[in-house]
């Protein structure tokens, strides 16, 4: 028996969604029957991430946006609501590490970590919120990842993560009255073509393996396609009293990185 996720016309939006777990979330919206806004930073792969969900049937828009310039990140989601007719769901999927290292990271690459997790995560949040009130309420997702918790290198990754799992607490608290959801998934270390640990793959093949047999009780890194199903359901009103939560999708894997 098919599970309707009464997501049919519902209208989309996801943060750096030509690429990976991204992409596979829109994929997903596009499957149910959603309308879909994506952004990303590159002409290219946002023109074949859209022709690909045009390919499924899907009415799709999407903007060229780097979402730690605010001017852009809004552009993104104004113009998307404007094409599309508003705003129900939202994914803050962005996100990324700049600078490497440990105590000796410069507080540059701190900062913009934290631009390119926390405060696009925020900024997104703030700006979507008015176009839900206006449609009776919506669901928002942030892709958080379990460094949030599990340490490891880079620590200012792991911060920035873990500020983004707590942020659904309060956020929940305070949208819960004009019925929106807010909820934070956080993926294990996920394997996608030119994706890091594919590369890392390619680059240092024993230690990809050591780490992939001593981290993962299931002996494989998950898929975007794993993390994009839960993501879609907790956007969903199957999950109406999901609300203020942290779901990890890791396959119980152990520590994130690969030491």
């Amino acid at each position: 028996m098919h599970m309707d996720l009464m997501l049919r016309e519902k209208i989309a939006l996801v943060t750096g969604g030509s690429r990976g777990i991204g992409r596979a979330i829109a994929q997903r919206l596009v499957d149910e029957e959603c309308r879909v806004g994506i952004c990303a930073r590159g002409a290219a792969d946002l023109e074949h991430a859209l022709q690909d969900l045009r390919s499924r049937g899907a009415r799709v828009h999407g903007v060229q946006a780097d979402v730690t310039q605010s001017a852009e990140l809004e552009r993104f989601i104004h113009d998307s609501a404007a094409q599309l007719g508003g705003v129900d769901l939202v994914v803050a999927n962005v996100g990324g590490v700049v600078g490497r290292g440990g105590l000796q990271v410069s507080l540059e690459d701190w900062a913009r970590t934290f631009e390119l997790n926390l405060f696009h995560a925020v900024a997104v949040i703030q700006s979507v919120v008015p176009y839900m009130r206006g449609r009776g309420g919506g669901s928002i997702v942030i892709i958080a990842s379990i460094s949030g918790w599990k340490p490891g290198p880079p620590m200012h990754y792991g911060a920035a993560k873990a500020a983004e799992i707590y942020l659904a607490g309060p956020m929940a608290m305070e949208l819960a009255a004009d019925h929106i959801r807010v909820n934070t998934l956080s993926p294990g270390s996920i394997m996608f073509p030119e994706g890091s640990w594919d590369r890392f793959r390619q680059r240092e093949p024993d230690r990809f393996a050591a780490f992939e047999q001593r981290e993962f009780p299931s002996r494989r890194l998950g898929t975007p396609e794993e993390v994009a199903d839960v993501a879609v359901f907790l956007l969903s009103e199957r999950a109406r009293w999901i609300n203020g939560a942290h779901i990890p999708v890791d396959g119980a894997q152990g520590r994130p990185g690969a030491f």
